[in-house]
């Protein structure tokens, strides 16, 4: 596996995921309890978790929140500028999770795209993880 390639932030700086909450409150808890079990508690917080987790680099973070079933083998991160996200809608019930969302993007060519996606999660062992997303046109 390509190992993580960290981009620090600080606690108190705007979470990246778009939540207007500091990171160490909102995606950086999950991002730092990981080792200690502490995990995403919705679909939507592990969304949130991973899209900052692709922000900042956390290749092993991404890895470990994919569900065993469907993740690859590896995972190499693209150079790619994160500009935003928002979350459409996200629900859940029982052990199995939705979120739809549009991530704004900039690509290494400057080419402006956005990717349209709905998210589909499990909970297993109390524990919520990502299987796949489908890709919607805009």
């Amino acid at each position: 596996m390509t190992p993580s390639r960290r981009v620090g932030l600080s606690p108190t700086a705007a979470c990246p995921c778009g939540s207007d909450r500091e990171y160490g409150a909102c995606c950086g808890r999950w991002h730092a309890g990981l080792k200690e079990g502490v995990h995403a508690d919705t679909p939507e917080a592990l969304m949130r978790s991973r899209y900052s987790a692709y922000v900042l680099g956390l290749i092993d973070y991404l890895m470990a929140t994919w569900h065993p079933g469907t993740a690859p083998g590896d995972l190499e991160l693209q150079p790619i500028k994160w500009l935003g996200l928002e979350v459409r809608h996200a629900e859940s019930t029982a052990d199995a999770g939705v979120v739809e969302f549009v991530a704004r993007l900039r690509t290494t060519n400057g080419r402006a795209e956005r990717l349209h996606e709905t998210s589909r999660f499990v909970r297993e062992h109390g524990r919520w993880y990502y299987i796949d997303g489908q890709f919607a046109g805009e």
